[in-house]
């Protein structure tokens, strides 16, 4: 029997709340182990919903070869009195089996039995792995680095961890009662509770993490939990259904009138401040005004409040110390609260009053009142949790748009009456073109004369409302050095024909002007010449087109620009955004570690921003967003931030200003079932020069709501791209640099709302630099085009085995099937999709259960060099020493080589089978062509049933009948000539 054994850890489980007990009110749950004919069960956890075993299993494994045939089976009860009662299952197939050092701790689903029900509420903790460990033999001084190893993974239990000594038979060390008990299941033998022979055999092969020079590794836990909300059941009960409901005491300052006069010359500086317990509040303060206008909204979180009495003090600012007008107090438990669904609270006017209670001069009209986020103020509050906040508008929760961007597409075709200043000579005329800060020019006019023509086609990136001016100028090249400007013209973007599909736009002659010896933005001196110079040009205004400001892999919109070309919305996309947990600290004040986090979602033209929650690592949110839905291809994206603006920024940044990353989640909307709620916590991971950090985890709450289930589908159908894409396509090298001219575009417009969507954050949401150099995207690009073709290698390896005769049985079978599907070839196809449709109806099982996320693995985040990652973390041009940029530059021209030597061969390939009947090779075409005549009338004389079985016999003959040299057509055809002959 082979050494090598199957072990399995049972960690934990979680079996939900509802539905979890048997009939007597009991829930007594175990494990029960499935692997190659051999059962084993765990202990029997009594009444615990969420059960804890850390129980470690070795299955012997009777055939190593055919591992990846086996399933092994984890099945969950709960025992009661004298029955059993089946909770569900988990299956992992062989072929997900690893060894003991790429081990992890994985959290599975647990399944009902029928493959057509859905998922069983619950999951199980689960380490397999295989081993030539032998389980009864133990170690005699485990290392500590091996029982750090183990207590990473090990999930304490309190409720054992106190009686662990009494249940060993065996403390031969100190470290003994730590450790789970291992079992080594016996062929065909089901082993009893309270029965079974358990041997406690010390430490398993710990997992060894091997830290090699200059990687790192970090074995965090970066897979997303599921979460329940508390949503009730039935109808929803309002439009925020999505989060949990959190109250605010409203405090809205109007204005105030008839303040008296405070200071000696008459004059009043007033302000409000707003007090709650600890909690204090201010408004911005008017000078020499007894009639302020404040208009400002407060707002205190109700479950922080510790006071019965709402405070409103209007004081008068002064330079020594703020001098007290009169007050307004309410007892919050006489507060009105306000219903969703009612109309706002009317402001009334409250007369000041002293310390004393005795009335002062002056009023002030406020309302107070109750509500929730759902309340139309909650948006224009200041909160309660940024009150010490400078930049006031930077802390509060906003709703941007995008620029609608049009592409517009220049064509110069040519130019009239061109005459420089030195008329001996005939002219060497370019054009540029200039549109805000995209700067194109035209080659050189071929025909140096008086009417040069070019007819070359620019497209630049233009959004609404049209601001900018074309500046289109005819440039003589005299020197290297040197050009003279023979007139431009200056074209605003409105006057532009626009159009929606691919009608042609008549061009249009423009007049020249010519300037003097100033420059041509000069306007100090506007001395402008008019001449007989044209220039024809053909300009129109894009709108057929989608104009990416993202990228194509993961872009939340696909429409056209133009409005009249769009389709009616398919669905409703809500996003809960609940709340963070375990932040990192991102700074330090007051001498801690802390940070003022919050969220920047977009899916289309919206993009949505929560407030900002100061000084806090575990903030909550509790805001909800919709989107209407167009396209189910598309991706909806939230990053989340920390705040740096909140104490003012009075040109909008340096370096040191900007808000920190620390995360990033995309969600497809094609992944999304209609109606369910998704609510899950996502791990919020950034990538640094150090390498890959866990930033802390998101909880979201999604749920997409299909309006159309016909045009659901029958989008499914149509082209991704609007029409012009396809009529008039661009180039790759087009679309990358349009794209970054969109992104430039759309963060200078948002930049430009207040309050702004920093430059920064916009970047970072758009993946503005996914189009740069890293090593490692793409050694992550070739495991992933590895791993999408694995199936087709696992395909050809298992040829390969039925050509070997490896195994006897699947060969006489695969030979059986060949004879009958050559003898009844109209069955093939028939066969080969209702395999496909059974393929597709037993993975529904597998099927997944959560959104993707983001694959740390998948990335090669977590064992990466740190010089590849200062690569990737350059700037360009590059700030790094010319040694280390030497260095980098030899690596990537062997990496480059290494793919051009791949590239040629695959060339090579095709260039043989051109050459077959191309007469380079006079003797191989030939023999080709005396091959294919004699082939001719063989075919023609076998019957073609024959021809192809006989050709697939031989194909799949037994060993015995094989050579170990190559075949003859295989020497024939790399014989063939190829053009790498040619190459210089």
């Amino acid at each position: 029997m082979s050494n090598l054994k199957l072990g399995v850890e049972v960690v934990s489980a979680r079996l939900g709340h509802k539905g979890r007990k048997t009939d007597d009110g009991s829930c007594n749950a175990f494990v029960e182990l499935h692997f190659d004919d051999q059962i084993v069960k765990t202990s029997i956890k009594d009444n615990d919903q969420n059960p804890v075993w850390n129980e470690t299993f070795f299955f012997n494994i009777s055939d190593p070869e055919n591992l990846s045939n086996l399933v092994l089976e984890a099945n969950v009860y709960l025992k009661s009195a004298d029955s059993k009662s089946f909770l569900g299952r988990v299956r992992i197939l062989g072929t997900s089996f690893v060894s003991f050092s790429e081990s992890i701790v994985l959290h599975y689903p647990l399944e009902k039995w029928s493959i057509f029900s859905n998922s069983a509420k619950g999951e199980l903790g689960l380490m397999v792995f295989v081993t030539d460990h032998n389980p009864s033999l133990k170690p005699s001084n485990p290392s500590p680095a091996m029982e750090s190893s183990r207590r990473r993974h090990r999930v304490r239990d309190p409720k054992t961890e106190g009686s662990a000594k009494k249940r060993s038979p065996v403390r031969n060390s100190q470290h003994q009662q730590q450790q789970p008990p291992v079992v080594e299941a016996s062929r065909n033998q089901t082993s009893n509770h309270g029965q079974e022979e358990t041997r406690f055999a010390g430490p398993m092969p710990v997992r060894s993490v091997q830290i090699n020079q200059g990687l790192n590794v970090q074995p965090l836990d970066y897979s997303i939990k599921e979460t329940s909300l508390n949503l009730g059941k039935g109808k929803r009960a309002s439009a925020h259904d999505l989060v949990e409901p959190m109250e605010f005491l409203f405090i809205r300052v109007v204005r105030a009138r008839d303040l008296p006069d405070m200071d000696i010359t008459g004059g009043l500086d007033p302000y409000v401040e707003v007090k709650v317990g600890n909690f204090k509040g201010k408004t911005r303060h008017f000078e020499k005004n007894q009639n302020p206008e404040w208009n400002e909204v407060f707002a205190f979180a109700k479950s922080n409040l510790q006071a019965s009495v709402l405070e409103v003090v209007v004081m008068d600012k002064d330079v020594v110390e703020d001098d007290f007008i009169g007050m307004v107090r309410f007892v919050l438990s006489e507060v009105p609260k306000q219903v969703e669904s009612d109309s706002p609270l009317a402001p009334e006017w409250y007369r000041l009053a002293v310390e004393n209670g005795d009335q002062t001069k002056g009023e002030i009209m406020l309302v107070v009142w109750f509500g929730t986020q759902a309340d139309e103020a909650f948006p224009y509050a200041i909160y309660s949790d940024a009150f010490h906040a400078i930049d006031k508008s930077s802390v509060r929760s906003k709703i941007y748009h995008s620029p609608r961007l049009w592409y517009a597409r220049v064509t110069v075709i040519e130019a009239q009456d061109l005459v420089g200043l030195n008329k001996t000579r005939l002219t060497n005329a370019y054009v540029k073109i200039q549109l805000g800060n995209q700067v194109v020019r035209t080659r050189f006019a071929q025909s140096q004369n008086l009417n040069p023509r070019w007819n070359e086609e620019f497209m630049f990136v233009v959004a609404e409302p049209f601001e900018e001016r074309v500046i289109v100028s005819v440039e003589d090249h005299i020197t290297v050095n040197k050009d003279e400007s023979l007139g431009r013209v200056d074209i605003p973007l409105d006057s532009f024909d626009r159009r929606a599909d691919d009608h042609p736009v008549s061009s249009r002659w423009f007049s020249l002007e010519k300037s003097g010896l100033s420059a041509l933005n000069d306007k100090e001196h506007p001395r402008r010449v008019r001449f007989a110079a044209r220039i024809n040009l053909n300009i129109c205004l894009e709108g057929g087109y989608h104009v990416l400001d993202e990228s194509t892999y993961h872009s939340s919109d696909f429409r056209p620009t133009s409005k009249q070309l769009w389709k009616p919305s398919m669905g409703i996309l809500e996003l809960g955004i609940i709340k963070i947990e375990g932040i990192n600290p991102m700074k330090m004040r007051d001498e801690k570690g802390t940070s003022d986090a919050y969220c920047v979602a977009k899916y289309g033209h919206k993009w949505v921003r929560t407030r900002t929650i100061t000084d806090c690592l575990n903030p909550r949110f509790n805001e909800q967003y919709t989107w209407e839905v167009y396209e189910p291809a598309t991706v909806l994206t939230i990053i989340v931030l920390d705040n740096n603006q909140i104490n003012g920024t009075k040109n909008g940044g340096g370096r040191g200003n900007k808000d920190g990353k620390m995360g990033k989640i995309r969600i497809r909307i094609s992944t999304l079932e209609s109606g369910r709620i998704y609510s899950n916590l996502y791990p919020l991971l950034i990538l640094k020069p150090s390498g890959v950090k866990k930033m802390g985890e998101i909880h979201l709450a999604i749920r997409f709501s299909c309006t159309s289930m016909f045009q659901m589908v029958f989008r499914y159908w149509k082209p991704l791209l609007p029409k012009m894409h396809y009529v008039r396509p661009l180039t790759v090298v087009q679309q990358e640099i349009l794209r970054q001219q969109a992104v430039n575009l759309v963060a200078a417009r948002l930049s430009r709302a207040e309050p702004p969507l920093r430059k920064e954050v916009v970047e970072y949401m758009l993946d503005a630099n996914s189009h740069l150099w890293s090593m490692r995207k793409s050694r992550a690009n070739f495991s992933r085009l590895k791993s999408a073709y694995l199936g087709l290698l696992g395909t050809g390896k298992w040829f390969q085995d039925i050509c070997s005769w490896r195994k006897t049985a699947v060969t006489v079978a695969v030979h059986i099937l060949y004879l009958v599907f050559v003898c009844s070839p109209e069955m093939i196809l028939p066969v080969m999709f209702l395999c496909l449709f059974m393929l597709g109806l037993w993975n529904h099982r597998h099927r997944p259960r959560q959104p993707l996320h983001m694959d740390t693995q998948l990335s090669l985040v977590e064992f990466v060099y740190p010089d590849e990652l200062d690569e990737e973390f350059d700037t360009i041009p590059s700030s790094r020493d010319p040694e280390i940029i030497r260095v980098r530059y030899e690596r990537l021209r062997n990496i480059a080589s290494r793919a051009q030597k791949v590239v040629g061969d695959m060339a090579a390939q095709g260039e043989r089978l051109q050459a077959l009947l191309s007469w380079r090779d006079p003797r191989a075409t030939s023999i080709f062509m005396a091959f294919c005549l004699v082939a001719s009338v063989a075919v023609y004389a076998v019957p073609f049933k024959v021809f192809v079985l006989l050709a697939g016999f031989y194909v799949m003959r037994h060993p015995r009948f094989r050579r170990q040299m190559p075949s003859e057509p295989i020497n024939f055809f790399r014989r063939l000539p190829t053009k790498t002959d040619c190459m210089l």
